[in-house]
């Protein structure tokens, strides 16, 4: 018996995750106890996604309903799997810096000591299991908005002469010396303690530093989850708030299936202790204001926002992922879906009531 953990399994690339493993033809256990309702409220709750996955799935998929801080939980779990456990995708987390800054000590005690508890589980019942992690592009902090960046007329945009201009931002850019957010450095806490696992146990760890990770089975708040939600104040009529930089910054969005996609590859070929920048690279991108452009187009109706001159501590003003380390490792692997495929998914989704 082939068997896969997913941690945070309601939620975006958690779900994706679940889905496609077990059309693989492994056995998934999903670990998710819905802490997304406590960050964001209830509209961002992932309790109907485990719903899907418990009805869609049957005999492929098992809830374990537990937190990842609970060293015992966690410890039992991968004691009863076991070595039968061929891969561990970790995609529980704490994901706003916002939120971050209301309970500090939450974020870390989710974002680091969760990873630590599950590296430890894995390091002592399952050793040769594959180790994905889905860190976060915050952790090079606000490095990215020192780039020479020029203003456009609907975004920014780096200078061409930068040697990043054609393929985006690589894995060489420095997390020192910068303001990452707490987020931002609980998640680099766990970047470096999943690469050491690698590196110092030999591990077969991954880590996916990802730029917007989206898809019509996100649940997006207004604090996490950009494009979900400003899909979903296009398509109901809600006013979007724009936080500084006239409207202008720019995301990567890379849709949650090729993401799985990606890790699908890492499982199948892992390496010790890698480091991945993954996301939308100059494939799928835009700014907030070209976002609003593509949701006006999918709904035909016009998009209801204000901008407001305070852009949210540690904020990128423009951010794409140079993925090419990661094709030179697993060459199979493409990004296939575009900007427009993703806002048209979505619109879809919340169309058909799909998700709430």
């Amino acid at each position: 018996m082939a068997v896969a953990i997913v941690t945070g399994s309601g939620g975006l690339v958690g779900s994706e995750s679940v889905r496609f493993l077990v059309r693989q033809g492994l056995d998934v256990v999903g670990v998710d106890n819905d802490m997304r309702s406590y960050f964001f409220g209830a509209e961002a709750s992932t309790k109907w996604s485990v719903d899907r996955l418990k009805s869609s799935l049957g005999k492929g998929y098992r809830h374990f309903q537990a937190d990842i801080r609970d060293k015992s939980a966690i410890d039992s779990l991968f004691n009863e799997l076991g070595r039968d456990v061929v891969a561990v995708v970790h995609t529980a987390a704490q994901p706003s810096h916002d939120w971050a800054a209301k309970e500090p000590e939450t974020d870390y005690s989710i974002n680091a000591t969760g990873t630590l508890v599950l590296l430890e589980a894995l390091r002592r019942f399952c050793p040769e299991a594959a180790f994905v992690f889905t860190s976060t592009n915050k952790v090079y902090g606000d490095t990215p908005n020192r780039l020479p960046l020029t203003e456009l007329t609907t975004r920014w945009e780096l200078n061409v002469q930068h040697p990043w201009s054609e393929n985006g931002i690589d894995e060489s850019m420095s997390v020192d010396q910068t303001k990452h957010s707490l987020f931002g450095a609980s998640k680099l806490a766990a970047d470096v303690l999943v690469q050491e696992y690698g590196r110092y146990f030999g591990l077969k760890t991954g880590v996916f530093r990802g730029g917007c990770l989206t898809g019509p089975a996100h649940s997006g708040a207004e604090l996490h989850g950009f494009l979900a939600y400003l899909v979903k104040c296009g398509v109901t009529g809600k006013p979007y708030t724009v936080f500084g930089y006239k409207g202008k910054q720019v995301r990567d969005n890379i849709h949650s299936e090729d993401l799985v996609e990606a890790f699908w590859s890492f499982i199948q070929s892992p390496r010790a202790g890698e480091v991945y920048n993954i996301g939308g690279s100059r494939f799928s991108n835009c700014s907030v204001l070209e976002a609003i452009q593509l949701v006006e187009s999918a709904t035909q109706k016009p998009f209801q926002f204000t901008v407001k001159d305070d852009a949210r501590i540690g904020d990128h003003i423009w951010w794409i992922s140079d993925v090419s380390k990661f094709q030179s490792h697993y060459p199979g692997w493409k990004l296939r879906r575009g900007m427009e495929q993703i806002v048209g998914e979505i619109v879809e989704a919340l169309r058909r009531k799909d998700r709430p």
